[in-house]
């Protein structure tokens, strides 16, 4: 995979805020790589559901920062709810 590419495989689109946190950060990016496509749905639908832009802004950075710490799925969240 080139450092331009994220692995999608997902059932959630890739939103293109979340992408380009993804495309700065490479450590979190290569922890994206690794991470089920189950995992990146989490991720996208947690980001996503938040109801204002200041939410998802906030939980990009969560998102990012988690990612690079090795974490691969969002904690203490219900999950998706549309498995």
């Amino acid at each position: 995979m080139t450092k331009k590419e994220i692995s999608t495989k997902v059932v959630h689109k890739l939103p293109t805020d979340l992408r380009q946190a993804l495309m700065k950060t490479p450590t979190a990016q290569a922890v994206w790589a690794d991470i089920t496509p189950l995992a990146r749905n989490e991720w996208i639908c947690w980001v996503t559901s938040g109801q204002k832009a200041e939410t998802r802004n906030i939980r990009i950075e969560k998102a990012i920062s988690k990612l690079k710490g090795g974490m691969r799925r969002p904690c203490c969240w219900a999950g998706c709810p549309h498995r």
